[in-house]
């Protein structure tokens, strides 16, 4: 083996060290479905730190829709969508999203990441690419292999915006990605002021919409809609490992700009298409969403207690505007100190510590699900109270 390749690796001794600490937060077993309450050894464990925000992971009419497309097509296309990988249900599923989000055409990807990856990377060499500082490190990655100028500017800050658009000659393409609802602060991207923008400095603008969609707009059909802009936004992307309990990915605009995603994006055409099992399950996800408001009705009552709750008890959790609560707790050893004795109480968190985030904003993140009910809610916020409060993080 090349020391000299290796040498790097073994210096990194940081898991290793909060090992030792005993409170190592990663990589922790679940042996059930993403329910509200999950086993973990052997126990129950309320679930905070799912993405499941319709609680649909473990339905079983999502389960029931994945067999039988198993039954039907196998368990993989064995190729990628631009050459055997191709089932009639793909499409069928691409018609249901770009009909969900408002777009003329949707074309699917097998991962999220792979969808930021593949399209932010066709910037051209004349180009530039506008990045929130919050924006999503799929969005971040795909822009560094991008042949554009990538510029970056302050989190929601439009003034920071506007001052690098002015960087840029005006004929030249110009793309700004922003996500709809940041993940790890909970708000939203302000975007009528950004389509104002864009419109004024002649930039196209894409959204990541992976924790907006099932939880914002008519429906669920996303921050676009919520706003009202969805006829301005040139592309909106999307997951299926969040509100619709699968894995994979889609981007959708208008028929041009897909015609070039699905012919040039390299994590498209050099990877395999989602499995027949994943599409079905998505597709069966957006039917329940349209056709049971109320999870979506009761997700939002949710948070607005969870809010209450977190208000009434000290917690300082910013600007959050979603289910997703950052609970900031600025200190690395105490964020992963209160997860672990979380856990212990039978309440799973999340840390966000750096390099993600600066040391001074290392927060918890606590992430509701339509399926948890208040009691569940409550029972896990008195919890961390106490720990919060045993380790002097709120007073």
């Amino acid at each position: 083996m090349n020391k000299s390749f290796t040498e790097r690796f073994a210096q990194y001794t940081l898991p290793q060290e909060v090992k030792a600490m005993g409170i190592y937060p990663y990589y922790r077993p679940i042996e059930s479905g993403q329910d509200p309450v999950v086993r973990m050894n052997g126990r129950d464990v309320l679930m905070f730190g799912s993405n499941s925000y319709l609680g649909l992971s473990d339905d079983p009419r999502l389960k029931e829709a994945a067999i039988e497309a198993i039954r039907k097509y196998g368990t993989s296309c064995s190729g990628s969508r631009f050459l055997n990988g191709t089932l009639d249900i793909h499409l069928a599923l691409e018609e249901k999203l770009a009909r969900l989000v408002g777009k003329e055409e949707a074309v699917t990807f097998s991962t999220g990441f792979q969808v930021n990856l593949g399209v932010v990377s066709l910037g051209s060499r004349d180009g530039y690419i506008f990045l929130d500082s919050y924006d999503h490190a799929c969005i971040i990655d795909g822009s560094r292999l991008s042949h554009s100028r990538v510029l970056k500017f302050s989190h929601n800050d439009l003034r920071a915006l506007e001052n690098k658009l002015k960087i840029a000659e005006i004929d030249a393409p110009k793309l700004i990605v922003v996500d709809g609802v940041y993940s790890m602060s909970g708000d939203l991207a302000p975007l009528p002021q950004i389509l104002d923008l864009a419109e004024e400095y002649n930039a196209a603008v894409m959204i990541d919409d992976a924790h907006g969609l099932g939880v914002f707009g008519h429906q669920g059909r996303g921050t676009a809609d919520h706003f009202g802009v969805t006829d301005r936004v040139d592309l909106i992307m999307g997951t299926f490992s969040k509100s619709f309990g699968s894995l994979g990915g889609f981007v959708a605009g208008d028929a041009t700009l897909l015609n070039y995603i699905k012919h040039n994006s390299r994590s498209l055409i050099f990877s395999a298409s989602m499995p027949p099992a994943n599409v079905a399950a998505v597709s069966k996800a957006i039917d329940i969403m349209l056709s049971e408001p109320e999870r979506i009705e009761h997700l939002w009552d949710l948070t607005r207690f969870a809010r209450e709750q977190f208000v009434r008890r000290g917690f300082d959790f910013g600007t959050t505007q979603s289910p997703i609560f950052p609970l900031y707790v600025r200190d690395m050893v105490k964020c992963l100190t209160a997860v672990r004795d979380a856990l212990d109480a039978g309440v799973f968190i999340t840390p966000v510590i750096p390099p993600a985030v600066p040391e001074d904003s290392v927060i918890i993140r606590f992430a509701l699900m339509a399926t948890h009910t208040f009691e569940q809610v409550e029972e896990a916020i008195d919890k961390l109270e106490k720990i919060f409060r045993r380790l002097e993080i709120i007073c």
